[in-house]
């Protein structure tokens, strides 16, 4: 049997070296949990910023959108779409917040600008005014003149797969799907008609 953290390296190398911008963009879906209505599903484009055995790694401001769903209902899905490649990934399962450590490693990565924002963006809230945003961030430009620690709102999670479906683009529509279901000691592996 294969191992889909595996293939799914050997697909994300691909995409890397095949794709001009963001290999690791991908479709995340939550579920905002409406008072007055039924779940409501949202959707956005993210960038993956590491993948292990334990799952998949997304980093976001914690009071955004994505992650007041996310704190209502700790389930999600990725999508990858390699379109030059001609394939896709898509990822379900449980989400939850990364480990501080991760969190603090991969903020430290970021370009100075991408850390102000983080401070400075009420990621997700109305904006009266784009000068708004900038005054804050000269504000927090100034607050920080050397080194940007990570906001306390501002963190990963780890989307910890319960399938992850590997499909392959065939002539005739006779797509090639290949899914991967988390099982007691381990992974099945299946087909799917296309």
């Amino acid at each position: 049997m294969t191992d889909p953290y595996a293939l799914f390296g050997d697909w994300f190398a691909e995409a890397q070296a095949a794709e001009v911008n963001d290999p690791g963009a991908c479709a995340l879906a939550t579920v905002e949990m409406e008072a007055d209505g039924p779940p409501m599903p949202d959707v956005r484009i993210v960038l993956m910023r590491g993948f292990d055995a334990g799952g998949f790694l997304l980093f976001t401001n914690y009071d955004s959108a994505k992650g007041r769903q996310i704190r209502q209902c700790p389930t999600a899905s990725i999508a990858f779409h390699w379109k030059s490649l001609r394939k896709q990934v898509r990822v379900r399962g449980a989400i939850a917040r990364a480990t501080l450590a991760e969190s603090d490693a991969y903020f430290a990565t970021r370009p100075r600008p991408n850390q102000l924002s983080a401070w400075a963006s009420h990621q997700s809230e109305p904006l009266d005014r784009r000068e708004t945003f900038e005054a804050r961030l000269a504000e927090m430009d100034a607050r920080f003149p050397a080194e940007v620690p990570r906001p306390q709102n501002w963190g990963g999670y780890r989307l910890t797969p319960r399938t992850i479906e590997f499909w392959e683009d065939r002539p005739g529509r006779q797509h090639w799907r290949t899914l991967f279901t988390q099982a007691e000691g381990g992974w099945t592996e299946g087909l799917l008609f296309p």
